[in-house]
Protein backbone atom coordinates (compact mmCIF):
# COMPACT_ATOMS: atom_id res chain seq x y z
CA UNK A 1 0.00 0.00 0.00
CA UNK A 2 1.37 3.51 -0.70
CA UNK A 3 0.18 6.89 0.87
CA UNK A 4 -0.09 9.98 -1.67
CA UNK A 5 -1.13 12.67 0.51
CA UNK A 6 0.16 12.47 4.18
CA UNK A 7 3.85 13.49 4.20
CA UNK A 8 4.17 15.19 8.14
CA UNK A 9 8.11 14.76 9.06
CA UNK A 10 6.45 12.87 12.51
CA UNK A 11 3.55 11.46 12.89
CA UNK A 12 3.96 9.59 9.65
CA UNK A 13 1.20 7.52 7.77
CA UNK A 14 0.06 4.30 9.81
CA UNK A 15 -1.11 1.68 7.86
CA UNK A 16 -4.90 0.73 8.78
CA UNK A 17 -3.70 -3.21 9.46
CA UNK A 18 -1.08 -1.34 11.81
CA UNK A 19 -4.28 0.48 13.37
CA UNK A 20 -6.67 -2.55 13.50
CA UNK A 21 -3.97 -4.28 15.74
CA UNK A 22 -4.08 -2.00 18.36
CA UNK A 23 -8.46 -3.01 18.68
CA UNK A 24 -7.27 -5.98 20.55
CA UNK A 25 -8.31 -6.49 23.87
CA UNK A 26 -6.53 -5.57 27.21
CA UNK A 27 -4.34 -8.44 28.75
CA UNK A 28 -2.45 -8.75 31.97
CA UNK A 29 1.02 -6.32 31.73
CA UNK A 30 2.26 -9.31 34.19
CA UNK A 31 0.85 -12.27 32.33
CA UNK A 32 2.28 -14.70 30.31
CA UNK A 33 0.63 -13.59 26.88
CA UNK A 34 2.32 -10.36 27.53
CA UNK A 35 5.48 -11.67 28.30
CA UNK A 36 5.63 -13.90 25.17
CA UNK A 37 5.05 -10.48 23.03
CA UNK A 38 7.53 -8.74 24.61
CA UNK A 39 10.10 -11.43 23.65
CA UNK A 40 8.98 -11.21 19.97
CA UNK A 41 9.49 -7.99 20.13
CA UNK A 42 12.99 -8.01 21.54
CA UNK A 43 14.09 -10.45 19.01
CA UNK A 44 12.71 -8.11 16.03
CA UNK A 45 14.08 -5.02 17.54
CA UNK A 46 17.58 -6.12 17.92
CA UNK A 47 17.66 -6.84 14.26
CA UNK A 48 16.10 -3.03 13.52
CA UNK A 49 18.86 -2.00 15.68
CA UNK A 50 21.66 -4.49 14.61
CA UNK A 51 22.47 -5.06 18.28
CA UNK A 52 23.03 -8.23 20.36
CA UNK A 53 21.73 -5.73 23.38
CA UNK A 54 18.34 -5.32 24.68
CA UNK A 55 16.23 -2.12 23.22
CA UNK A 56 14.36 -0.69 26.04
CA UNK A 57 10.75 0.31 25.56
CA UNK A 58 9.24 3.38 27.19
CA UNK A 59 5.82 4.41 27.14
CA UNK A 60 6.82 8.29 25.83
CA UNK A 61 8.41 10.23 23.24
CA UNK A 62 11.67 10.28 22.28
CA UNK A 63 12.36 13.14 24.72
CA UNK A 64 11.86 10.79 27.66
CA UNK A 65 14.69 8.75 27.09
CA UNK A 66 16.90 11.91 25.76
CA UNK A 67 16.07 12.61 29.44
CA UNK A 68 17.51 8.67 30.86
CA UNK A 69 20.51 9.43 28.56
CA UNK A 70 21.45 12.17 31.44
CA UNK A 71 20.59 10.30 34.34
CA UNK A 72 22.78 7.53 33.38
CA UNK A 73 25.87 9.89 31.80
CA UNK A 74 28.96 9.74 33.93
CA UNK A 75 29.94 12.27 36.24
CA UNK A 76 31.86 15.68 34.23
CA UNK A 77 30.84 18.22 32.15
CA UNK A 78 28.52 17.38 28.67
CA UNK A 79 29.10 19.20 25.35
CA UNK A 80 26.42 19.38 23.30
CA UNK A 81 26.63 19.23 19.51
CA UNK A 82 23.70 22.00 18.51
CA UNK A 83 22.56 22.03 14.29
CA UNK A 84 18.40 22.96 15.28
CA UNK A 85 15.82 22.79 17.18
CA UNK A 86 15.68 18.66 18.80
CA UNK A 87 19.63 19.03 18.83
CA UNK A 88 19.00 22.04 21.27
CA UNK A 89 16.13 20.25 23.04
CA UNK A 90 19.23 17.90 24.20
CA UNK A 91 21.33 20.52 25.00
CA UNK A 92 18.16 21.62 27.13
CA UNK A 93 17.24 18.70 28.69
CA UNK A 94 21.48 18.32 30.00
CA UNK A 95 20.97 21.95 31.50
CA UNK A 96 17.29 20.67 33.26
CA UNK A 97 18.73 17.69 34.81
CA UNK A 98 21.66 19.88 36.34
CA UNK A 99 24.57 18.98 34.40
CA UNK A 100 27.15 21.60 33.28
CA UNK A 101 27.05 21.78 29.25
CA UNK A 102 28.76 23.28 27.16
CA UNK A 103 27.13 23.75 23.33
CA UNK A 104 29.59 23.39 20.15
CA UNK A 105 26.72 25.27 17.56
CA UNK A 106 26.90 25.22 13.99
CA UNK A 107 24.90 26.83 11.53
CA UNK A 108 21.13 25.28 11.14
CA UNK A 109 21.16 22.84 8.37
CA UNK A 110 24.95 22.29 8.84
CA UNK A 111 26.81 19.01 10.32
CA UNK A 112 29.22 19.11 12.80
CA UNK A 113 33.14 19.06 12.06
CA UNK A 114 35.32 15.97 13.44
CA UNK A 115 38.18 18.05 13.45
CA UNK A 116 36.37 20.36 15.38
CA UNK A 117 34.89 18.23 17.41
CA UNK A 118 38.19 16.56 18.50
CA UNK A 119 40.05 20.05 19.63
CA UNK A 120 37.19 20.37 22.05
CA UNK A 121 37.61 17.35 23.38
CA UNK A 122 40.97 17.26 23.58
CA UNK A 123 41.10 19.14 26.65
CA UNK A 124 39.81 16.59 28.76
CA UNK A 125 37.26 18.17 30.31
CA UNK A 126 34.08 16.56 29.11
CA UNK A 127 32.57 12.54 30.06
CA UNK A 128 29.68 12.93 27.36
CA UNK A 129 28.41 14.15 24.17
CA UNK A 130 24.74 14.85 23.03
CA UNK A 131 24.10 14.70 18.89
CA UNK A 132 21.31 14.51 16.54
CA UNK A 133 21.81 11.84 14.00
CA UNK A 134 18.94 13.27 11.73
CA UNK A 135 17.79 16.70 12.57
CA UNK A 136 14.47 16.52 12.46
CA UNK A 137 14.48 20.43 12.08
CA UNK A 138 16.32 21.13 9.23
CA UNK A 139 16.96 17.18 7.45
CA UNK A 140 20.62 17.56 8.39
CA UNK A 141 22.36 14.06 8.96
CA UNK A 142 25.47 14.08 11.40
CA UNK A 143 27.69 11.39 10.71
CA UNK A 144 27.42 10.29 13.70
CA UNK A 145 29.89 6.70 13.21
CA UNK A 146 32.82 9.09 13.06
CA UNK A 147 31.85 11.42 15.79
CA UNK A 148 31.22 8.74 18.14
CA UNK A 149 34.77 7.67 16.93
CA UNK A 150 36.12 10.98 17.53
CA UNK A 151 34.43 10.93 21.69
CA UNK A 152 35.92 7.32 22.07
CA UNK A 153 39.51 8.33 21.26
CA UNK A 154 39.36 10.64 23.78
CA UNK A 155 37.30 9.06 26.19
CA UNK A 156 33.88 10.64 25.88
CA UNK A 157 30.79 8.86 25.69
CA UNK A 158 28.34 9.69 22.87
CA UNK A 159 24.52 9.60 23.44
CA UNK A 160 23.02 9.94 19.89
CA UNK A 161 19.31 11.24 19.44
CA UNK A 162 18.43 9.31 16.38
CA UNK A 163 14.66 10.08 16.71
CA UNK A 164 14.34 10.67 12.83
CA UNK A 165 16.82 8.44 11.38
CA UNK A 166 16.84 4.81 13.38
CA UNK A 167 14.85 2.48 11.17
CA UNK A 168 15.29 4.71 7.93
CA UNK A 169 19.26 5.49 7.75
CA UNK A 170 21.91 3.18 8.79
CA UNK A 171 22.78 3.28 11.98
CA UNK A 172 25.02 -0.19 13.17
CA UNK A 173 24.54 -0.22 16.79
CA UNK A 174 27.31 -3.11 17.83
CA UNK A 175 29.86 -2.61 14.91
CA UNK A 176 30.11 1.14 15.19
CA UNK A 177 30.73 0.54 19.04
CA UNK A 178 27.71 2.91 19.82
CA UNK A 179 26.86 3.88 23.80
CA UNK A 180 23.40 5.15 23.45
CA UNK A 181 21.35 5.80 20.78
CA UNK A 182 17.55 6.48 21.32
CA UNK A 183 14.07 6.99 18.98
CA UNK A 184 10.10 6.92 18.90
CA UNK A 185 7.72 5.24 17.73
CA UNK A 186 6.37 7.89 14.87
CA UNK A 187 9.14 8.44 12.37
CA UNK A 188 10.41 5.78 10.40
CA UNK A 189 8.81 2.67 12.43
CA UNK A 190 5.70 3.84 11.03
CA UNK A 191 3.91 3.46 14.00
CA UNK A 192 1.48 6.04 16.45
CA UNK A 193 2.91 8.26 18.78
CA UNK A 194 3.54 7.00 22.11
CA UNK A 195 6.72 4.61 22.44
CA UNK A 196 10.22 5.27 22.73
CA UNK A 197 13.05 3.18 21.94
CA UNK A 198 16.70 3.10 23.67
CA UNK A 199 19.76 0.63 23.32
CA UNK A 200 22.99 1.61 25.69
CA UNK A 201 26.10 -0.56 26.02
CA UNK A 202 27.06 -2.65 29.13
CA UNK A 203 30.13 0.23 29.57
CA UNK A 204 27.68 3.03 29.57
CA UNK A 205 25.36 1.56 31.86
CA UNK A 206 27.95 0.42 34.50
CA UNK A 207 28.10 3.93 35.26
CA UNK A 208 24.47 4.76 35.61
CA UNK A 209 24.62 2.01 38.22
CA UNK A 210 26.94 4.33 40.43
CA UNK A 211 24.82 7.21 39.94
CA UNK A 212 22.49 7.84 42.78
CA UNK A 213 19.96 10.67 40.98
CA UNK A 214 18.70 8.60 38.00
CA UNK A 215 15.13 9.26 39.06
CA UNK A 216 12.05 6.95 38.78
CA UNK A 217 10.41 7.03 35.75
CA UNK A 218 13.58 6.88 33.18
CA UNK A 219 16.10 4.95 35.10
CA UNK A 220 17.30 3.13 32.72
CA UNK A 221 19.13 0.28 35.60
CA UNK A 222 15.68 -0.75 36.09
CA UNK A 223 14.85 -1.07 32.14
CA UNK A 224 17.74 -3.56 31.57
CA UNK A 225 16.96 -5.74 34.82
CA UNK A 226 13.61 -6.31 33.87
CA UNK A 227 14.21 -6.73 30.30
CA UNK A 228 15.62 -9.50 31.67
CA UNK A 229 12.37 -10.89 33.31
CA UNK A 230 10.76 -10.00 30.07
CA UNK A 231 8.57 -7.49 31.85
CA UNK A 232 8.59 -3.25 31.69
CA UNK A 233 9.31 -0.86 34.94
CA UNK A 234 5.98 0.99 34.37
CA UNK A 235 2.25 -0.13 32.86
CA UNK A 236 3.23 -0.19 29.03
CA UNK A 237 0.93 1.14 26.42
CA UNK A 238 -0.40 -2.51 25.50
CA UNK A 239 -2.13 -1.06 22.55
CA UNK A 240 1.29 0.93 20.93
CA UNK A 241 2.36 -2.74 22.01
CA UNK A 242 0.01 -4.69 19.88
CA UNK A 243 0.83 -2.15 16.61
CA UNK A 244 4.83 -2.62 17.45
CA UNK A 245 4.43 -6.38 17.48
CA UNK A 246 2.71 -6.02 13.63
CA UNK A 247 5.05 -3.79 12.69
CA UNK A 248 7.73 -5.31 13.24
CA UNK A 249 6.75 -8.46 11.17
CA UNK A 250 6.80 -6.17 7.95
CA UNK A 251 10.09 -4.00 8.60
CA UNK A 252 11.96 -7.42 8.91
CA UNK A 253 10.35 -9.12 6.14
CA UNK A 254 11.38 -5.64 3.61
CA UNK A 255 14.66 -5.82 5.83
CA UNK A 256 16.77 -3.10 7.27
CA UNK A 257 18.82 -2.51 4.72
CA UNK A 258 16.22 -2.68 1.81
CA UNK A 259 14.00 -0.34 4.06
CA UNK A 260 17.33 2.24 4.18
CA UNK A 261 17.94 1.95 0.70
CA UNK A 262 13.78 2.80 0.25
CA UNK A 263 14.46 5.85 2.05
CA UNK A 264 17.46 6.80 0.06
CA UNK A 265 15.51 6.65 -3.01
CA UNK A 266 12.74 8.71 -1.78
CA UNK A 267 15.10 11.47 -0.45
CA UNK A 268 16.92 11.65 -3.74
CA UNK A 269 13.54 11.86 -5.08
CA UNK A 270 12.76 14.62 -2.93
CA UNK A 271 15.94 16.76 -3.30
CA UNK A 272 15.51 16.38 -7.19
CA UNK A 273 12.16 17.67 -7.46
CA UNK A 274 13.53 20.94 -5.23
CA UNK A 275 16.73 21.31 -7.55
CA UNK A 276 14.58 21.25 -11.00
CA UNK A 277 12.13 23.82 -9.17
CA UNK A 278 15.25 25.74 -8.03
CA UNK A 279 14.58 25.57 -4.39
CA UNK A 280 16.86 25.99 -1.76
CA UNK A 281 17.86 22.55 0.54
CA UNK A 282 18.56 23.28 3.95
CA UNK A 283 20.33 20.70 4.81
CA UNK A 284 24.09 21.01 3.64
CA UNK A 285 25.19 18.29 1.06
CA UNK A 286 27.70 17.29 3.70
CA UNK A 287 24.77 15.59 5.29
CA UNK A 288 21.66 15.22 4.30
CA UNK A 289 18.74 12.96 5.87
CA UNK A 290 17.13 10.13 3.94
CA UNK A 291 13.78 10.52 5.81
CA UNK A 292 13.20 14.59 6.32
CA UNK A 293 13.62 17.18 4.03
CA UNK A 294 13.49 20.91 4.72
CA UNK A 295 13.19 23.53 2.07
CA UNK A 296 13.06 27.34 1.91
CA UNK A 297 10.18 29.13 0.77
CA UNK A 298 10.80 31.19 -1.84
CA UNK A 299 10.80 35.03 -1.99
CA UNK A 300 7.36 35.96 -2.53
CA UNK A 301 5.49 33.18 -0.99
CA UNK A 302 3.86 32.99 2.47
CA UNK A 303 4.36 29.48 4.65
CA UNK A 304 0.53 29.85 5.59
CA UNK A 305 -0.77 30.18 1.84
CA UNK A 306 1.52 27.47 0.59
CA UNK A 307 0.02 24.87 3.54
CA UNK A 308 -3.52 26.23 2.68
CA UNK A 309 -2.88 25.75 -0.87
CA UNK A 310 -1.52 22.00 -0.75
CA UNK A 311 -4.46 21.35 2.03
CA UNK A 312 -7.21 22.13 -0.56
CA UNK A 313 -5.50 19.14 -2.61
CA UNK A 314 -5.44 17.07 0.39
CA UNK A 315 -1.73 17.06 0.61
CA UNK A 316 -0.52 17.53 3.74
CA UNK A 317 3.58 18.34 4.41
CA UNK A 318 5.36 20.13 7.59
CA UNK A 319 5.16 23.40 8.85
CA UNK A 320 9.36 24.83 9.30
CA UNK A 321 10.33 24.61 13.16
CA UNK A 322 12.06 26.76 15.11
CA UNK A 323 13.48 29.54 13.46
CA UNK A 324 13.25 28.61 10.30
CA UNK A 325 9.14 27.92 10.63
CA UNK A 326 8.44 31.09 8.63
CA UNK A 327 11.34 30.76 6.12
CA UNK A 328 10.84 26.96 5.53
CA UNK A 329 8.21 23.74 4.54
CA UNK A 330 9.63 20.22 5.58
CA UNK A 331 8.91 16.64 3.56
CA UNK A 332 8.91 13.57 5.75
CA UNK A 333 9.43 10.71 3.51
CA UNK A 334 9.98 8.45 5.63
CA UNK A 335 7.97 5.27 7.36
CA UNK A 336 5.57 2.90 4.97
CA UNK A 337 6.05 5.93 2.31
CA UNK A 338 7.63 4.51 -1.43
CA UNK A 339 8.76 6.69 -3.95
CA UNK A 340 5.84 6.00 -5.81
Amino acid sequence: MTFGSFFLPGPTEVRPEILAAMTRPMISHRGDEFEAMFVRIQQRLTRVFLTQRPVFISTSSGTGMMEAAIRCAPPGRILSLVNGAFSERFANISKACGRETDRYDVDWGQVHDVEELERRLAGGKYSAITVGHSETSTGALNNVRAISDTAHRLGVYCLIDGVSSVAGAELRFDDWGLDFVLTGSQKAFALPPGLAFAVASEKYLEHGRRNPNRGVYFDLIEYEELVKKNQTPNTPAISLYYALDAQLDYILEEGIENRWARHAAMQREVIGWAERQRLRVIASERGRSPTVSAIEVPDGVKVEDLHRKLSEEQITIGTGYGKLKSKSFRIGHMGDHTVE
